[in-house]
């Protein structure tokens, strides 16, 4: 009688296992809408190559795909896998590019390490410096710049890569009258900036932290109560840019991919990318569901179709 109740236990237990695992199976993904950023066979194609530490990138809404060369000295435009030169620094004097955002004139606006400052270049190819200093204080490395939803321009500033003495700034370029403020010090190398969708936060890479941060952002402007939104050792966060559905797309310098991240801060994907060196990444084409990659070790540009379509950025009206 005891054997019989043993073996009945047994089965029991196996029975509930099996129960368990159909429904961990046939269950819903426990990030609902998020869960349709999964991407099943991630393909990543090669549409430029023989580029110099290519970052930036910018999707001119249309029919094109700017890149930063940041220490080649020129900004590349690709359309259907054709690299054309855009500027460059004999043609208008730009030095050492890096984030690039177009707003709605289709006015590129650049940071520029070398000149340490933000410049502007028209649609014709002429070159504006929009700011250089804040307070008679100049600019260390402008890296890279997002419009918040009223129009004003906000870009990263790092300076050294310590985690133990935290010396980079987040700035705020105001779009009606252009003066300059600082919204956030005291960051470990800030890096790849984005904004929600509704534009009431911003994300800001604190590269030598190894982690991304996440900021209310105040109708003035400024922004507060700061945190870690996620945290990826192993590489730097660099780039990022989101979907509709509000997750994070990162690319991961040094740790050779490309996370997607939820609205809850939780890791839903790791992709490996061409190359150890992934340096940011841009929602694009007719759909918005090309997703654009600068790896650095390649020294090319990639791209990949998604399921889902990349977030819209804000583009300015106010810089004129």
């Amino acid at each position: 009688m005891q054997n019989l109740k043993k073996i009945e236990m047994v089965w029991f237990r196996v029975f509930s296992i099996g129960i368990i695992w159909l429904i961990c199976q046939t269950a819903e993904p426990v990030f609902g809408q998020s869960a349709e950023s999964f991407i099943p066979n991630p393909q990543w194609t090669k549409i430029a190559g023989d580029l110099n530490f290519p970052e930036g990138p910018a999707w001119n809404g249309k029919d094109a795909f700017f890149v930063s060369n940041c220490y080649g000295g020129w900004i590349a435009q690709i359309t259907d896998s054709k690299v054309d030169t855009f500027v460059t620094d004999r043609s208008i004097g730009i030095q050492k590019t890096n984030g690039i955002i177009f707003d709605r004139f289709g006015n590129l606006f650049v940071c520029d390490f070398g000149l340490k400052a933000i410049l502007k270049i028209s649609p014709e190819r002429s070159m504006t410096i929009i700011a250089d200093s804040c307070q008679n204080q100049p600019f260390n490395r402008p890296n890279d710049l997002a419009f918040s939803k009223n129009g004003d321009l906000y870009f990263t500033d790092p300076n050294r890569y310590d985690r133990q003495n935290p010396d980079g700034k987040v700035y705020c370029i105001s779009g009606k009258d252009r003066s300059v403020r600082v919204v956030h010090d005291a960051i470990a190398f800030p890096n790849g900036v984005a904004f929600s969708e509704d534009g009431k936060n911003i994300f800001v890479c604190e590269s030598a932290a190894n982690r991304i941060l996440i900021f209310d952002v105040l109708q003035s402007g400024n922004i507060t109560n700061g945190r870690t939104f996620v945290e990826l050792p192993g590489g730097d966060p660099d780039g990022i840019a989101l979907d509709v559905h509000g997750n994070l797309y990162v690319a991961h310098f040094g740790g050779g991919a490309v996370y997607i991240i939820s609205p809850e801060g939780k890791i839903l994907q790791k992709i490996p990318a061409p190359g150890k060196k992934p340096s940011n990444l841009e929602f694009g084409g007719k759909d918005m569901k090309t997703l654009f990659l600068t790896e650095v070790e390649t020294n090319s540009v990639y791209k990949m179709e998604v399921p889902v379509s990349g977030l819209k950025l804000f583009r300015s009206s106010q810089f004129k």
